[in-house]
């Protein structure tokens, strides 16, 4: 039995929070300084460092990619560098793996290792990656500006939860950091399943699918919400504390009083889309 599904709806309404990039302002450091770092160092890739970098960079933070899995991201990174620079053994397996395996995370790629030396090494990466978000400087690591009001005002009326495909001991250790958690109801993480899946377990809870808000940074999160019918306010990169700040003003009391759905929905999505220059 998980926390997902112990959950019990306690009012009409439900928020959902992406953490990283969204909630809180740790997206654009943790790929810059953690996650392609640790992918050249691995794969011994330092003579392309800069722009293979850039490229992850753009794949994970500045397109329509941006919050994809890590794994899927790893994935479709070292099938470019194949391409470009350098042969990657076995990165037609990883590949195959990230697009079909039901979960990716830590625990499912251990499952993998027999198949090829290339799972455990991504699977190394994971963890190295882990270890330097750890030691990434606390004070470079903080919510997004009227995160804190933002979540204090959805709570009032409705139940809260994180819903987030990182690293579950991160997410938990951030948000009671900041005192995020006070204002949180249940944290679903990477190991309980896509955002997708653990939306539809909300969903399963009673409320109403337009009584079910999520909010988040990337694609992903759109078509999270998309995909159970759910309604969608997107979290604009570089624009993130206005994107708060209009939660606050007008999106939270627009979506209590059941008119968030249609054309106020519709203008926040076409925003969103452009921000990502689809």
């Amino acid at each position: 039995m998980s926390a997902l599904d112990d959950f019990k709806r306690r009012k009409d309404f439900c928020v959902c929070m992406d953490s990283d990039g969204c909630a809180m302002d740790t997206m654009n450091i943790k790929h810059i300084r953690c996650f392609g770092p640790c992918m050249v160092d691995e794969w011994g890739l330092d003579k392309w460092r800069q722009p293979i970098l850039d490229r992850w960079n753009v794949i994970n933070l500045f397109s329509g990619t941006r919050g994809i899995n890590r794994f899927k991201g790893l994935a479709m990174a070292l099938g470019e560098i194949n391409d470009r620079y350098t042969p990657i053994s076995g990165v037609e397996e990883l590949i195959d793996w990230a697009d079909n395996a039901p979960e990716l995370s830590n625990d499912a790629i251990r499952q993998e290792l027999g198949r090829h030396p290339i799972f455990q090494k991504a699977l190394d990466w994971s963890i190295a990656v882990n270890k330097a978000i750890t030691a990434l400087p606390q004070e470079e690591v903080k919510p997004f500006a009227h995160v804190r009001e933002a979540l204090a005002a959805a709570h009032q009326a409705a139940d809260v939860v994180v819903v987030s495909s990182a690293n579950p001991e991160a997410v938990r250790e951030e948000w009671k950091r900041f005192g995020l958690i006070e204002d949180v109801d249940l944290l679903c993480t990477q190991e309980m399943g896509s955002k997708a899946y653990c939306i539809s377990r909300l969903v399963e809870k009673g409320y109403g699918l337009e009584n079910i808000l999520m909010c988040g940074d990337a694609p992903g999160d759109d078509k999270a919400a998309e995909t159970n019918s759910v309604l969608y306010f997107p979290i604009l990169v570089n624009l993130e504390g206005e994107s708060w700040q209009l939660f606050l003003d007008e999106a939270l009391d627009t979506f209590l009083k059941g008119s968030y759905a249609g054309a106020y929905q519709a203008e926040r999505r076409e925003a969103f889309r452009k921000n990502l220059g689809e």
